[in-house]
């Protein structure tokens, strides 16, 4: 069986291929640049390849809920305020409140200084709080503030974390600071499962986003995530398969499963249902879970659930049927 996320440090490697790859930044930069190169044109293929396939009615409507039960439903702006996150948290929790049988979202994603009006909104429904952190999105801070703000949402009763790595200190090689900032972060982070965001968009080559995955999880991350939805590329379906193929090898070698986390660009319920092929297909159904597979979305959730009424009424209901967040 899996197992969920070790504590973070050497520990977590004991009697496994890797217990030695982080014993020094020479030993970790060697691993890293010893991982097989991407190819490229094969990973977009396959990617593409998998996006073509149809899921029909039924399993359609199994997929939807899968989908609904696995949103980290998100506001990060500078204009958010303790109503607009108790109406997200209560949307949350009841997504349509015109069908009660409608799965609730995995989460509620917001800002340190929201988690407390987050938990409560959400109350005892069983949706996480999970909050950014780190100096999201940028990242551009000292450890110490860094771990302060985890600290900060965590006292706050945040049930997750995501954190931003340093992609300053990833794209100029030093990949130690990044593992080091990792493991202090999930120490921090106290029982809290950690996502640990990489900002895909930013690391420039598919080979570099392999090497943060292997970051991230040596590091005892609990999910891998792509992205801050704040640059011009997050999520794409080929980004999102290396970070599952790296998650299935990872288990494969130590027994430690970690999630993943597409975030940024999956606004439809014809991309959500691409994602959801993808892991099945690349992963494996054990990952068709929400407490291993999550989207961070906000816009997501309305068309799923317009998609959701029409399979039910035969008839499209329109956005006018459903919340704006």
């Amino acid at each position: 069986m899996p197992t969920t996320t070790p504590p973070p440090g050497k520990a977590a490697l004991t009697g496994t291929p890797f217990a030695d790859v982080t014993a020094s930044a020479t030993t970790l930069r060697r691993f890293l640049h010893g991982l097989p190169g991407v190819d490229t044109v094969g990973l977009e293929a396959r990617a593409a390849a998998l996006g073509t396939r149809s899921i029909k009615t039924t399993a359609k409507a199994y997929a939807i809920d899968l989908a609904i039960s696995m949103i980290d439903l998100t506001t990060l702006e500078g204009a958010d305020t303790a109503g607009k996150v108790r109406a997200l948290g209560a949307k949350a929790v009841h997504p349509d409140p015109t069908d009660r049988t409608t799965p609730k979202t995995a989460a509620v994603c917001v800002y340190p200084d929201m988690v407390a009006t987050a938990k409560e909104a959400v109350a005892d429904s069983g949706v996480k709080v999970a909050s950014v952190a780190t100096a999201f999105p940028a990242g551009r801070a000292a450890l110490a503030v860094k771990l302060a703000d985890v600290r900060d949402a965590v006292a706050a009763g945040a049930d997750e974390i995501d954190m931003v790595i340093d992609r300053g200190a990833f794209l100029a090689g030093d990949f130690m600071k990044v593992y080091e900032e990792i493991v202090a972060v999930k120490e921090a982070s106290g029982q809290a499962r950690l996502k640990v965001i990489f900002e895909t968009g930013e690391l420039s080559t598919y080979d570099n986003i392999r090497r943060a995955s292997w970051i991230g999880m040596l590091a005892g991350a609990d999910f891998i995530k792509t992205s801050t939805g704040k640059v011009g590329v997050n999520a794409t379906p080929a980004n999102t398969l290396l970070m599952l193929e790296a998650v299935r090898d990872f288990r494969a070698q130590t027994g430690v499963q970690v999630g993943v986390k597409p975030a940024g660009g999956i606004r439809t319920s014809k991309d959500a249902l691409k994602f959801l092929v993808l892991v099945n297909e690349t992963a494996g159904a054990d990952w068709l879970d929400n407490h291993w597979f999550r989207f961070g979305a906000s816009s997501l959730l309305n068309d799923l659930l317009m998609q959701r009424q029409k399979l039910a009424t035969g008839r499209y209901s329109g956005p006018d049927y459903v919340t704006v967040d």
